[in-house]
Parts: structure tokens; sequence; C-alpha cells
């Protein structure tokens, strides 16, 4: 692959641990998140404000035991002030999806741009983009050029491009059930394989493992149903892995803690040369009606504890994990 731009080196590097593995945090949720602070409140709405403290709590906590932090710029840069010195990856894309249209068409934030996320202190841009190989192709080439300005725009500024990829069932079945399971391996694969592609000029792509845990048999996880044999969810790992040169990390998709360390387990006993998380609701989610019912205090007080005792778990299962450091063609020596 071509070498690294020296300005998307440095950037790289500022969200990764010492051995080039990214150890991230991820904190960009916002509609998300706001319906859930306001349900656990049992109100209609929470203020912004919440949405700025909560962000702030987890931030000054949890980068203590995290290469980098992502965050959004509506939202999140009070936070990214807390950062303890490590990396910030900012979300360049607004969040959730116009559900009237269909396609779960992308959009960006309206008032920035690549220049601006790097000047509020970006180190790194990451999009998020819903996409799945057996969408219509007048959809997806709507998203793929959509990529290619992004890209352009990154390599305008020297900065380095995360594209986040989640997939979802095309016929509106929804992503939980068995038949979404069996799909999902080809789903990871294929959008992988497709957006692993120079043109598109992605650096980091960050990924959903390709199996839903609760249906691989022989797992901790696993709830009765079987889409596939623990043999076969090592292959699809092992399938999906093998399509990019490029690097790729894991997202934690909402599963629990240990879920998603057995999820890591089981990435780590198929070979595959991940180069981290980018893990945000496994570490802080269940933080999510303590500092609606009883605070903030609380609510930091629970991160101190339970929430520090799940990120180190995700960093003891990054030990199985690969530096980018191969796949960009850079020697660790190099970098000293």
């Amino acid at each position: 692959m071509s070498k690294l731009t020296s300005g998307k080196l440095a950037g790289l590097r500022a969200v990764s641990n010492e051995k080039g593995v990214i150890a991230a945090a991820a904190m960009d949720q916002r509609g998300s998140l706001k319906t859930s602070l306001a349900k656990e409140k049992g109100v209609a709405e929470m203020p912004d404000s919440a949405l700025v403290e909560f962000k702030e709590l987890v931030t000054d906590v949890l980068t203590q035991h995290a290469s980098a932090i992502l965050l959004d710029p509506e939202f999140g840069l009070p936070a990214s002030k807390l950062r303890h010195g490590k990396g910030l990856l900012l979300a360049y894309e607004k969040t959730g999806y116009d559900a009237a249209t269909p396609g779960r068409l992308p959009d960006l934030l309206d008032v920035w741009s690549v220049a601006r996320l790097k000047e509020a202190g970006a180190d790194a841009i990451k999009i998020l983009l819903y996409y799945t190989p057996y969408e219509k192709t007048a959809v997806n080439d709507l998203k793929q050029a959509w990529i290619e300005r992004i890209a352009a725009e990154c390599i305008a500024f020297d900065i380095p491009f995360f594209l986040e990829l989640v997939g979802y069932d095309v016929h509106g079945e929804g992503e939980k059930g068995l038949g979404y399971a069996k799909k999902k391996p080809e789903i990871v694969s294929g959008s992988m394989s497709e957006f692993g592609k120079a043109k598109y000029g992605v650096d980091v792509l960050k990924v959903e493992v390709p199996v839903q845990m609760e249906f691989v048999s022989g797992t901790k996880a696993f709830k009765g149903e079987a889409a596939y044999t623990r043999a076969e969810a090592l292959e699809h790992f092992r399938m999906a892995a093998s399509v990019t040169h490029l690097p790729f990390i894991y997202l934690s998709a909402g599963v629990s803690n240990p879920v998603f360390i057995e999820t890591l387990e089981l990435a780590a006993e198929s070979g595959t040369t991940f180069n981290g998380v980018l893990c945000g609701r496994a570490t802080w989610k269940d933080g999510i009606a303590i500092y609606a019912k009883h605070g903030a205090q609380a609510f930091r007080d629970w991160l101190e504890s339970t929430g520090v005792e799940n990120i180190e778990n995700v960093n003891k299962a990054l030990k199985s994990a690969h530096s980018w450091f191969d796949k960009v063609g850079v020697k660790a020596e190099a970098l000293v």
C-alpha cells in the first residue's frame, strides 16, 4: 500500500498506544444517548447540558485508561479538554438517519468541515456509514461518492480518515434476528472489501465483528438459536479480515462488556490481525441509569470503579491485537 503522509502518520500515532494498537474509547453518541437518558429519568427530554456533562465525566475518567477518545463536535468539545493528553477523534456525520427516506442515507454536520474539526483539535476524522452490499446500486453509488468526497477533504488537510461501517437489513426486518445473523458475515466482509479499495482513501476501517455473538453455539453469549458453530464463526472472522490490507478495529456495537470481551477473545482465537477497538457502550452503557437517577457524582463513582474495570477488561483482551505499523509500511523504531 502507499506510504502514509507525515500528517496522517502523526494522527494515527496520536490515537494509538506505543505498540501501534488503537485502544480508544467512544463517546460520540448523541440522539440515542439523549433518548436513553430521558427514558431512565422518566422525562420527555433531557437538556443538552446533560449530554455535555455525561461526556465530560466519561472522558475525564476513561481516557486515563485509553489511547484516545472519540467525541462529537456538537456536545463533546468541552469533554475534549479533559482527555489527559490522549488522542482525539471527532465525528463528522450527523447522528442517526432519516427513517422516512429509504437507504439510511448519511449527512454531514452543517457547520463543520475537516478543516474546522482539525482546528478544534482532532487527530483523526471519523465517519459512520450505514452500508450493506445488498442495498440498491443507486443508493450505494450515492454513499460511495460521499465517502470519496470526505476522503479528498482528509487528504487535503493531511489527517487520518476512520470509516465506521454498520450493516443493516434492507428488508426492514431488523438486525436482531436469526435471518440477519446468517447474512451478517457477507455484509461485513462485502463492506470491508469495498471500502478497503484505494479510491476511497480510508486509513482505518472501524467495523462490526462478522457474527452475532448470541447466535454462535459454544459461546457464553449463545442464547440457544444457532446461526453458526464456533468453528464457522472463527472462519467468518478470518474471511472478513482477509479482504482488506487496511488497518481495522472492532466496534462494540452496544453489546455488554462480557459479550464484547468474549468477542475479542474469539477474534484472537481466529488469528485475525485486528488493530484495536473503538469501544463505547460496552464500557459506560450501564452507567446511563445511574447518571439519570442519581446525578453526576454517583456516575463518576460508578465510572471510577465499574467503568474502569470494564475498560481494563477490554485492554486485557487487546493483548492479542496487532500493531498497524506493518500494515502501513512503517517500522516501530522509525517512530521513536
